[in-house]
């Protein structure tokens, strides 16, 4: 690991790459949604302004709903293997999360960081940030990592 590269070598200009292909994808601009990095060990899927289809956790139209939060921790822990390697295919296979606060507000941010990694696999450790940036909610997940590479694109194809 140098100044210029996280513990797997990855660079930060990589990293970039990866995001900004992955934020012209029609299923993140559908969400509203961007994924960043930043720095070397962390990947976001941040929600700057949810919308109305996010809303609805605890039947309340302030809260974001369950369902949206857990496809930000399935976005954001399936990123994590960009951090192990940017060139290749990754998906999430297991997600956890516990839910401890609603996510009030239309502003939701999630970190996610490889604990360790393997030939295949990453074990990924997130959380779900609201505005007022506390932690709401804790997830973990197992991240499969091809060999193959990205099949158009975007890592999103």
């Amino acid at each position: 690991m140098t100044a210029e590269t996280n513990q797997f070598g990855v660079s930060a200009e990589a990293l970039k790459r990866y995001a900004d292909a992955f934020n012209q994808s029609e299923l993140l601009q559908f969400f509203g949604m961007r994924i960043e990095f930043p720095d070397l060990d962390t990947v976001c899927a941040v929600v700057d302004e949810a919308h109305v289809g996010h809303m609805g956790g605890l039947g309340e139209e302030v809260a974001i709903n369950g369902g949206v939060l857990a496809a930000i921790y399935d976005l954001v822990i399936g990123c994590a293997g960009a951090l192990v390697d940017p060139t290749t295919r990754s998906a999430t296979v297991q997600l956890s999360m516990n839910f401890e606060r609603p996510v009030i507000g239309p502003y939701v941010r999630a970190e996610a960081k490889v604990d360790r990694a393997g030939k295949s696999l990453a074990f990924v450790s997130a959380k779900i940030y609201d505005e007022n940036d506390r932690v709401c909610s804790h997830g973990q997940g197992v991240v499969k990592r091809s060999d193959k590479p990205w099949r158009g694109d975007s890592p999103a194809d």
